[in-house]
């Protein structure tokens, strides 16, 4: 209601009570008026009632919405069920245009509106994780796998004699797929084995740009947030190597905003040092962080930073499902260079879903700043003690927690007492353990083989050809609950003993087959030495 109306109110209504009626609504539009200001996630949620008034008025400014609108094209925003309409909150007409994702919508002045919004809360959010010289991000409504294709396919008009895209190994399809969906051919990087942890071999890495040639490489794949015992890729000196080479460079950050670790990885990733012929130095490369330190003590530390910023990540992907538990469908592309951004979301064709954007919108909103820290908070207080509860229960059935210091939130315990009658006994463990509703947890057997898109990976599942044991992952991701890992680390131990004892029983039979037979070959020895004499006869 605007002022005209609560006038009109007041003949009808007693004027002081409408004045406080005006207040209220005044209190809600003062918190929309400075989200649209500033653009900024609010530091304190919203209550629901603020939330859907915005809505409203958002949707209320799409042509599907106008009274007496007369559309004769033929994407005019109609609905054929009211209850599709509701759940969409009345936005009809998705987001951007057919030729870029971001540009605006002349019919949908509210849906265009509400993706500006939701990229600037995005970017907002994505600094205060720890990656503060992003310049640029957008919501795309595909998820990680897709979003990661569509990056690749933008570098392709850029590096035309490109056909190799250099990826340290990751057990996870979608990554795989969405490099030969593009159209080219990854380089798998085997991981090297460091104590417990995979992590990348950076001269292999190296080696294989000079054998095949930079100008040939499209790009260089890395990722963060993975299954232990991986760990996220050498960021920092990946990132070097780009820059020394000229190659772009894409990481995969899937699960990793939720994390100040792999968040941390992207922005020191950007931020190298020049080294001599204007090379970047992977040997200064870690004094860097003491050097900022220091440099913010200087009026002009800001034009310091920029000038050692010379590490190359163009663009990094991540899901919206799993670090802001919204329904699966959408992703974040970001990077430092705004026009690189820019064309990644051209790149996309025609006009795009919604759903991803308000989704992720209203979550922020509900959260704010300091319920989505908070969130942070609690999911680094999970992990240490999920990585406590794993740790005494592998001790008790003579299993060890992977010593896994480089990942934050993935955790594996070892399944050697299992793995020593093969791989049946892992892979049931696993299926146990998902009977039983336990969600999330992998059980890695170290001899599988799986082809995917045509490549054959040995000891799929655990990032490497042979990992010395089979073992379990667990992770401690955002939302997780302390009653969460209590029931798992019930359930587990339960299986655990469960799969043993079958073991013994299956042993006991074997035992008593193979004492069975023994008895059966020497009751046919002596029978034979009986029949040999008897068919030897009296000597003549």
């Amino acid at each position: 209601m605007n002022p005209e109306s609560f006038a009109a109110g007041e003949r009808r209504v007693s004027p002081a009570y409408v004045r406080q009626g005006c207040e209220a609504r005044r209190a809600h539009e003062h918190l929309i008026r400075l989200l649209l200001e500033q653009g900024k996630c609010p530091e304190d949620g919203w209550d629901e009632s603020t939330l859907e008034l915005f809505l409203h008025e958002l949707a209320v400014m799409d042509s599907n919405n106008f009274l007496g609108n007369c559309g004769v094209g033929e994407r005019e925003g109609r609905v054929a069920s009211a209850l599709v309409a509701r759940r969409h909150y009345r936005f009809i007409h998705g987001i951007g245009r057919s030729g870029d994702i971001s540009a605006v919508q002349p019919k949908a002045a509210g849906s265009s509106l509400l993706n500006k919004i939701t990229n600037s809360l995005v970017l907002n959010v994505i600094k205060l994780a720890g990656v503060h010289s992003v310049a640029s991000c957008f919501v795309v409504p595909m998820a990680t796998g897709m979003s990661l294709t569509l990056c690749f396919l933008t570098l392709r008009h850029k590096r035309p004699k490109a056909k190799y895209i250099i990826w340290p190994r990751i057990d996870q399809k979608s990554c795989f797929k969405s490099m030969v969906t593009a159209g080219f051919e990854p380089v798998v990087i085997e991981n090297v084995l460091e104590g417990d942890e995979l992590r990348t071999d950076l001269k292999a890495v190296e080696a294989k740009i000079q054998e095949l040639g930079p100008e040939h490489i499209l790009c260089l794949h890395s990722t963060t947030a993975c299954f232990a015992p991986r760990v996220p890729d050498r960021l920092e000196e990946l990132a070097v190597i780009c820059a020394n080479y000229d190659i772009p460079h894409v990481v995969n950050n899937a699960y990793g905003l939720q994390s100040s670790k792999c968040m941390h990885l992207i922005q020191q990733g950007f931020s190298g040092t020049v080294g001599p012929m204007g090379k970047v130095s992977l040997g200064l490369l870690f004094l860097l962080p003491h050097f900022i330190i220091h440099a913010r003590c200087f009026s002009d530390a800001d034009s310091v930073l920029e000038g050692a910023r010379v590490g190359r990540i163009d663009a990094f992907v991540q899901s919206l499902d799993k670090n802001f538990m919204v329904p699966v469908g959408g992703a974040i592309i970001a990077g430092f260079n705004d026009p690189f951004i820019q064309e990644i979301s051209k790149m996309y064709p025609g006009r795009a879903s919604a759903s991803p954007s308000l989704d992720v919108l209203i979550t922020l909103l509900s959260l704010g700043c300091s319920g989505y820290k908070k969130l942070l908070k609690e999911r680094k207080e999970m992990f240490v003690y999920l990585s406590t509860q794993l740790k005494k229960l592998a001790e008790a059935h003579n299993e060890r927690l992977l010593q896994t210091p480089h990942n934050p939130i993935s955790l594996a315990m070892t399944l050697k007492t299992l793995d020593g009658h093969g791989d049946k006994a892992v892979t049931q463990l696993g299926s146990m353990l998902f009977t039983r509703q336990v969600s999330g947890a992998r059980a890695v057997p170290v001899r599988n083989v799986q082809t995917v898109s045509g490549h054959t990976f040995r000891g799929f599942m655990s990032h490497t050809d042979n990992y010395p044991c089979a073992y379990l992952n667990a992770a401690a991701a955002i939302g997780m609950k302390m009653q969460d890992v209590d029931l798992f680390i019930k359930r587990l131990d339960k299986c655990l003993n469960t799969v043993r004892k079958e073991q013994s029983r299956a042993g006991a039979v074997t035992d008593d087959s193979k004492a069975e037979a023994a008895d059966v070959e020497e009751m046919a020895l002596k029978l034979d030495d009986v029949l040999g004499d008897v068919g030897q006869g009296p000597t003549l």
